[in-house]
């Protein structure tokens, strides 16, 4: 016992290191708000909705790395449409992880947001609908969202991650309604 009170590697340290990966991971683990599945049935109030594929390819994917100041690593991305309403289930990295977003986009404005998983450490406010809910009506305006979004301190870069993917979202939905 002496030993662990002078801070010599005694039992103490060891059960700390091996404590402490697994301690690591548990803070870092994802946190899913709303499932997919969810997420479509709240879109489309429980109806059907046509599931569609957009490639990213050309001019399109070159418009949109431009759009978002970086370039989206996917080849393709899924939407589901019913009438001049479509669903987007997009990524965007924060600080280090993906998060994944979720949009409905009706008349070329945005009439839900969600974020469906955060896998960051720090910046999961942005989940709530408090915060969410300034994405509602938005539109794309020359390249910008239509109205300014608030941020939140300590989640700076989920807030710009949402941001980009907001814009991904609108400009996606006019290739699709067109």
């Amino acid at each position: 016992m002496l030993t662990l009170l002078k801070g010599g590697r005694g039992p103490l340290f060891a059960l700390l290191m091996t404590l402490l990966p697994s301690l690591l991971i548990t803070a870092h683990a994802a946190s899913e708000y709303l499932s997919q599945e969810a997420f479509l049935s709240q879109a489309f109030g429980g109806g059907e909705a046509e599931k569609g594929t957009l490639w990213l390819k050309g001019d399109l994917k070159s418009e949109l790395t431009e759009l978002m100041g970086e370039r989206y690593p996917k080849l393709r991305v899924r939407y589901w449409l019913q009438g001049a309403r479509t669903a987007w289930i997009l990524e965007s990295i924060g600080k280090d992880q993906p998060i994944t977003f979720g949009y409905v986009v009706e008349n070329n404005a945005i009439v839900q947001a969600k974020v469906l998983v955060f896998r960051e450490h720090r910046g999961w406010e942005i989940h709530r609908d408090a915060f969410t809910k300034q994405y509602h009506g938005v539109s794309l305006e020359d390249s910008k969202l239509s109205d300014s979004i608030d941020g939140i301190s300590g989640a700076t870069l989920s807030v710009y991650a949402m941001n980009r993917t907001a814009k991904m979202a609108l400009f996606l939905a006019e290739h699709v309604t067109q």
